[in-house]
């Protein structure tokens, strides 16, 4: 079955710290790109992070840059998503995916092949 599945969210003090994984299956995942989204209650999805296939790029949005830190285990499938200094503001539901979108330094960087598959998502909430 192709999936990928999200796991690592939770209740987080602000200020705190939290790592997000995304577990593939299905497909050559070494083939992918893998994006990292988040949509907040009453906002529109956003991307937040990117990784190519090999590992070698990496691509953050102008609002978490610093903060998160993405990177990539292929032989075990699985990307992660570090987040730290955790704030209110990024209370939101959090998607893998096979694609990347996002705005980082004024520009769009988008990444996509045929196969466009999302995650179920993972909530993060972050108390104060």
């Amino acid at each position: 079955e192709v999936q990928l599945v999200e796991s690592g969210g939770g209740l987080v003090q602000a200020g705190g710290s939290l790592t997000l994984s995304c577990a593939v299956s299905g497909f050559t995942f070494n083939d992918y790109a893998i994006g990292w989204f988040r949509q907040a209650p009453g906002k529109e999805r956003e991307g937040v992070s990117c990784i190519t296939s090999s590992g070698a790029t990496t691509y953050y949005a102008d609002s978490v840059k610093d903060r998160f830190t993405i990177s990539r285990d292929n032989a075990k499938n699985t990307v992660y998503l570090q987040i730290d200094s955790l704030n209110a503001e990024d209370t939101a539901v959090y998607y893998c995916a096979t694609k990347c979108d996002l705005m980082a330094t004024g520009q769009r960087y988008e990444l996509y092949r045929d196969l466009e598959i999302w995650g179920q998502g993972t909530l993060v909430t972050v108390s104060s």
